[in-house]
This record gives structure tokens, C-alpha cells and sequence, in this order.
């Protein structure tokens, strides 16, 4: 099995905590960050089983800022 890195990325909503998996789209949610993170890791194991990524899939994460009125 080959372990890979993907990154986590969480808000909330209400009454429950909303994660996304950028690198590959996987969505998932929870009543705390760690459980909406195991949902999001377990959602995306099942992804990963169906569409696996290549071998040299690499994702690059970044930040910007926006101005707004």
C-alpha cells in the first residue's frame, strides 16, 4: 500500500465541520474537525481505491489574498 500526503482543508457550518480534499475533490463533514477529517480520509481512501492517481501526481497548495469593498 502506498501512503500518501493530501491536505485537509475545514470550515464550519452551522453545526457541523465541512472537509475538503483539494488535491483530489473529496468532500466529507463532521460534528468535530477530527471526525469530519477521519469522514474526509476515509471518503478519499474509497476514492483513491476506484480512480487512483498516477505515480508522479504532485500538488502544489498555495494562498492569495483578495481586496474587497
Amino acid at each position: 500500500m502506498n501512503n500518501q500526503q493530501f491536505t485537509a482543508v475545514i470550515h464550519k457550518e452551522k453545526n457541523i465541520y465541512v472537509a475538503n480534499c483539494p488535491e483530489v475533490g473529496t468532500v466529507s463533514q463532521g460534528s468535530s474537525i477530527e471526525e469530519a477529517v477521519s469522514n474526509l480520509k476515509e471518503a478519499t481512501e474509497l476514492y483513491l481505491d476506484e480512480f487512483p492517481l498516477d505515480e508522479s501526481y504532485t500538488s502544489i497548495i498555495t494562498t492569495f489574498q483578495v481586496t474587497h469593498a
